[in-house]
């Protein structure tokens, strides 16, 4: 999700510094080994779901990504408990599951990811459903002018206008980097705004409400950008997806 981190506690000075020393070797140690990059992240992203102290967020990753969360824990779903739903200002409130999501046509973006902390991943591809297609199949009102998001972690939410929504490099995300995407990074579904800076792209992808207005996400409200566009995106074409 907005790939931010909230510290809700300091921990005691000594835990925080065995946690951070443990770390950072295990990286300095993968940084060498890239076959064991995969291996690198499992731990790092555990180890974030656990951590009040925020030193996960910090450490190097041969991915190049970070681990953030605003809550100590987050659930974990997958194809016997994931659903995604649909509704306000539309005609057809939808129940999405997982293996729903994956029937449907698939899309395929790739994009640099670029957190506000100042890390990019270079060349990132995505694969889901078009947002787009899954408000088609609700049918949304002409009253409806933007959409909120809400996600399962129970407390982050982003936004989007309905133009926004619709571009072609927009989407509910299923794969990231041609896998599915693990619990760690958001999954098995999260939101993906390619043209947007990457507190835009909502882990944890639980609900779409259809408004008739914008409603501050979780990082608005704390003073981000409403709509955090990328330096030199096209803010007014549709996107480029294949």
């Amino acid at each position: 999700m907005a790939d931010q981190r909230k510290d809700t506690e300091s921990g005691p000075p000594m835990a925080r510094r065995a946690m951070l020393a443990t770390l950072v070797a295990g990286a300095a140690g993968l940084a060498t080994a890239p076959y064991l990059q995969r291996g690198w992240e499992n731990v790092l992203g555990a180890a974030s779901q656990i951590d009040a102290t925020g030193v996960t967020g910090l450490l190097p990753n041969p991915g190049g990504f970070r681990y953030y969360s605003i809550v100590g824990s987050v659930p974990r779903k997958n194809t016997t408990n994931y659903e995604l739903r649909i509704d306000g200002l539309v005609d057809r409130p939808r129940t999405f599951t997982l293996p729903q999501l994956r029937a449907m046509r698939q899309t395929r973006v790739v994009h640099d990811v670029v957190c506000t902390d100042g890390w990019r991943v270079e060349n990132t591809p995505f694969e889901g459903v078009k947002l787009a297609d899954i408000l088609d199949a609700a049918g949304v009102r002409p009253e409806g002018k933007a959409l909120r998001f809400t996600c399962f972690d129970g407390a982050y939410s982003e936004n989007l206008t309905l133009e926004q929504a619709r571009r072609s490099d927009v989407m509910v995300a299923l794969k990231m980097q041609d896998e599915p995407i693990t619990h760690e990074h958001g999954g098995p579904v999260r939101l993906y705004t390619a043209p947007m800076y990457f507190y835009k792209s909502a882990k944890w992808l639980s609900g779409i409400s259809v408004t008739d207005e914008v409603i501050p996400g979780y990082w608005e409200e704390r003073g981000y950008d409403i709509d955090g566009w990328l330096d030199g995106e096209d803010r007014h074409g549709d996107g480029t997806a294949a």
